[in-house]
């Protein structure tokens, strides 16, 4: 638990549970402008690929949640799919706290590279990533992934993949 701050009440972070799905969606749709998902899917995030995700509770509320996996073809890498931080969990460094406890789990034991992706004017995010690297003292690239109209049909930015790593795991 952490408690930043003289204004600040403890944040708990921990493995979703199948009961977070909901809440999850509802995190999503307040914290534009962020993708929803549907509900059924935020369950699948919140079960089968819990133990690469994290929730991140204050005083019984969801106020964080990184959802992610390791692809596959990709056992040295986990994907983050979505960083969501309510505004009532900002300014304190939930999020890379929450990158650092996902890399930090039995799960990712074998992982040395955290990819996502990104659109460009997304500052905050950006923010967040190279941050990381940078305390995790890897090197980051990115390159444009997913392409506005190929494969948004124009309805969706461009995505970067960034990737980060090699990296070692926090002590």
């Amino acid at each position: 638990m952490t408690s930043e701050g003289s204004n600040t009440t403890a944040i708990t972070l921990r493995t979703p549970v199948k009961d977070d799905g909901f809440r999850l969606h509802q995190l999503v749709a307040e914290c534009p402008p962020l993708d929803p998902n549907s509900i059924y899917c935020n369950l699948l995030q919140c079960s089968h690929f819990a133990e690469t995700g994290v929730a991140a509770e204050k005083e019984g509320d969801l106020v964080g949640f990184i959802s992610g996996y390791i692809p596959p073809q990709q056992p040295d890498t986990v994907f983050v799919w979505q960083v969501a931080v309510h505004e009532k969990g900002r300014g304190q460094g939930l999020a890379k706290r929450m990158l650092k406890e996902i890399v930090g789990r039995d799960a990712c034991k074998n992982v040395t590279h955290m990819e996502t992706t990104i659109t460009e004017d997304n500052e905050a995010s950006w923010a967040l990533f190279r941050s990381f690297a940078r305390d995790m003292g890897a090197e980051l690239t990115y390159h444009e992934h997913f392409e506005k109209e190929t494969h948004f049909g124009g309805q969706h930015d461009s995505e970067f993949l960034l990737r980060i790593g090699p990296f070692t795991k926090p002590a």
